[in-house]
């Protein structure tokens, strides 16, 4: 089958091209701009790219265009395959039906924490020689790839509440029919596509809706709106985790995590993850992989090899005695965990917290209240606000001297450069490349 995928060069629909290639299918794409890291990942796999929507492009004439969510009506290729009654499908339809249809799937759903939790579930399965294929929204170190098809029954998949397409706009993860599934947290976001919570906890319900009665799902205790969620109807099994009956874990000050399960320990570990909300994705990945049938030991013994996932509080290096960190953070409470994980980790110098506030709910201001709060852990904050349109400066004067607000990269750097001492700590945080401002902040400091 030739497959030709619109919106190749995002995270998802470059793990279903890179998917699709290794199950033997032709692979071609195209991108508004086609740009690396994934342009570079398809390209050594052998798909050919293009850059841009021409509608020139019908005359590769595959079986079926695949269109990736960012993709709307008005896109010159969109257009021509509707006028032509070309076949076409969304990415997570044309996964279900060809990758997924049999498979045991373990989707990890949730607000924050899904690309950490899929890449631990990965990890702690091929640790216990289950050799899974997955498809995650990061990189996780101990792979070094972002998906991989396997001939083993298992999947893992990191299974996002955002929609599907231009043409289905129920959330990804109903597609994936997974069964096992880690409901981590549920929070209000993507504000773009959703009205409220409550809008997004109907979405988690068709999720639970579609679960076989055989399959588990693993459920965070301390999330109400998930509490929520289930109390609409429950068909099956459901384990929650931080909950003095169910799953438990604790880290001490030596950051030796301990886990149990109703009151029976289970073993400990020494992780370098930082955050009480590290050691809860690590809780919720022991108790999913438990359900596959790896021993929980087994599963905390994987957790002290996990090399960690990249963009995940990553240190990208250290000149004259600061350390440069990449974090994708950029949700209030993301924010807030990864300060206060960073924190705990170093316990000594500041840290410089650089934000850009990029994701489409950032954009629109729906939560520029919470952002003092979640930067008050922070020892200065330097804030990167182009491209957003209401009041930034404004929104973050709370924190008073500790904050600076800049409109244009360059002077941000130059800004956090003078401001660094030996021993300081930079965590920048966004979801996107924010202008490669980290080799921009590495090579001013040296």
């Amino acid at each position: 089958m030739h497959i030709h995928i619109l919106g190749i060069c995002g995270t998802f629909m470059g793990g279903v091209a890179l998917l699709a290639r290794s199950a033997g299918h032709t692979v071609t794409g195209c991108d508004a701009n086609v740009y690396p890291p994934m342009s570079t990942q398809l390209e050594a796999e052998g798909i050919a790219l293009t850059s841009g929507y021409d509608a020139a492009q019908m005359a590769l004439a595959p079986d079926v265009y695949v269109v990736g969510n960012a993709i709307s009506r008005g896109n010159p290729l969109l257009e021509a395959i509707l006028d032509a009654g070309a076949p076409y499908v969304s990415g997570p339809q044309w996964l279900a039906d060809h990758v997924l249809r049999d498979k045991w799937v373990l989707g990890v759903a949730g607000t924050h924490g899904k690309t950490t939790t899929a890449s631990l579930l990965a990890w702690m399965l091929e640790d216990g020689g289950l050799n899974p294929g997955f498809l995650i929204g990061g990189v996780p170190k101990n792979f070094g790839v972002s998906a991989r098809l396997t001939d083993s029954p298992f999947f893992v998949i990191e299974a996002d509440e955002y929609d599907t397409a231009f043409c289905d706009k129920r959330s990804k993860f109903v597609h994936y029919r997974p069964r096992t599934a880690i409901l981590n947290n549920l929070e209000f976001d993507h504000a773009d596509i959703f009205a409220d919570l409550a809008a997004i906890e109907t979405q988690f319900h068709h999720l639970v809706r579609i679960m076989p009665a055989s399959g588990r799902i693993i459920a965070n205790a301390e999330a109400d709106a998930l509490a929520r969620v289930i109390d609409r109807g429950c068909w099956s099994e459901i384990e929650w985790f931080n909950r003095p009956e169910g799953w438990q874990a604790t880290l001490d000050e030596s950051s030796v995590a301990q886990f149990a399960l109703a009151g029976q320990a289970l073993g400990s570990v020494a992780t370098p993850m930082a955050g009480t909300h590290n050691l809860s994705n690590a809780l919720a990945a022991v108790a999913a992989a438990r359900h596959v049938g790896v021993p929980p030991a087994a599963a905390i013994a994987a957790l002290g090899r996990f090399e960690g996932v990249r963009r995940r509080l990553e240190v990208r290096g250290v000149v004259n005695g600061v350390t440069v960190y990449d974090d994708f953070a950029h949700h209030p409470t993301a924010i807030a965990l990864t300060i206060a994980g960073l924190r705990k980790r170093i316990q000594h110098g500041r840290i410089l917290a650089i934000l850009e506030p990029r994701s489409n709910t950032m954009k629109l201001g729906v939560m520029k209240a919470q952002l003092p709060e979640s930067l008050a852990g922070a020892d200065a904050v330097l804030c990167y606000h182009g491209g957003v349109d209401w009041d930034v400066p404004g929104a973050l004067s709370p924190l008073g001297e500790a904050v600076r607000c800049f409109d244009d990269v360059s002077d941000l750097v130059a800004a956090a450069v003078a401001a660094a001492e030996p021993g300081d700590h930079m965590l920048v945080m966004s979801n996107g490349g924010f202008g490669g401002i980290h080799e921009k902040l590495l090579a001013a400091l040296a």
